[in-house]
């Protein structure tokens, strides 16, 4: 199956672009004034890197797209297993864990989301403790249980539904293609990264969660929701179905839903005693780092979509 590629994608693609160009350029001038912006740029080699894997992804088919998208929640589930305590008596939990990953991506692939929407949160719910028990270990059952199942629902099922958009059926409600939605839901998740980054670094005082992440603050929040929102009253019409003034209310919520994507991603860590939760993306952490605010992002816009444009 072919991925629709419309002349606004196409433009939003090229903007990215020439946005990243700008601050490579920007960065390296400013580094020849003698000022120290080496972790700046080891971020935005990063991101380019990130860009072109998924330009890549969306770029051939959509076989090419799930392959793709499967290979991140494989990345993401080995970082989140090498993060928590796991028993010997887990490791055939592990492999059925693991197996679900092809097979969550095969199901989508066929267009069968009525599994796919209960394969993990019932089938492999059930299944996992069965098999844990046949073992016969019982010390830190629950635990094992608890740790193995959310870290499905983050990895694979959540990751799952930015493949799920392209099989959905919203040919007639979506004049740019289920490749307009995705877009725009990963502009907006990477927008309001960071410019809640950007005004907490400028204007932040008031800690938010103070317990959870001491630098997030209500200047850097209010301000990156705001400009979400505003940002979103020209995405919006331009990628997806959605109105200006729809777009922005969408705006604002998707935000605020990226926001505690991260600080649920940032009580993880805490809890466990660590910084980032891997090293693949230099300057960024692991991957789980990168995409804790589309775990929670990505499945509501896709619902939200479903339930008024389909």
């Amino acid at each position: 199956m072919e991925i629709l590629v419309t002349e606004h994608v196409r433009i939003s693609v090229y903007i990215l672009y020439a946005v990243l160009a700008f601050l490579t350029l920007l960065a390296f001038g400013i580094k020849l004034q003698k000022k120290n912006v080496d972790n700046f740029i080891v971020r935005l080699k990063t991101f380019w890197k990130i860009v072109i894997f998924l330009t890549i992804a969306f770029s051939f088919n959509f076989m090419t797209t799930a392959v793709l998208l499967a290979f991140i929640s494989y990345l993401a589930l080995k970082e989140y297993f090498s993060m928590i305590p796991t028993r010997n008596a887990d490791r055939r939990a592990l492999f059925w864990a693991y197996l679900s990953i092809p097979v969550q991506f095969y199901l989508i692939y066929i267009g069968w989301l009525n599994m796919f929407y209960l394969l993990i949160p019932l089938y492999l719910f059930l299944l996992i403790p069965a098999r844990m028990a046949i073992v016969g270990e019982t010390k830190d059952f629950l635990k094992s249980c608890a740790c193995i199942h959310w870290g499905l629902m983050v990895c694979v099922y959540a990751l799952g539904y930015v493949c799920a958009y392209f099989i959905q059926d919203f040919k007639l409600s979506l004049p740019q293609g289920a490749l307009g939605c995705v877009l725009y839901i990963l502009y907006l998740t990477i927008f309001n990264d960071f410019m809640q980054y950007v005004f907490g670094k400028s204007f932040g005082k008031h800690a938010i969660t103070p317990k959870v992440s001491p630098h997030k603050t209500w200047e850097g929040f209010i301000g990156g929701v705001l400009s979400t929102g505003i940002i979103s009253i020209w995405a919006a019409p331009f990628l997806t179905p959605l109105s200006a003034v729809e777009g922005f209310v969408v705006g604002l919520g998707l935000a605020c839903c990226g926001f505690l994507g991260d600080i649920v991603m940032s009580s993880l860590k805490r809890d466990l005693g660590i910084k980032d939760t891997g090293t693949i993306l230099p300057g960024h952490g692991g991957i789980l780092d990168r995409v804790d605010s589309l775990i929670f992002t990505a499945p509501l816009f896709f619902h939200y979509i479903s339930y008024f444009y389909n």
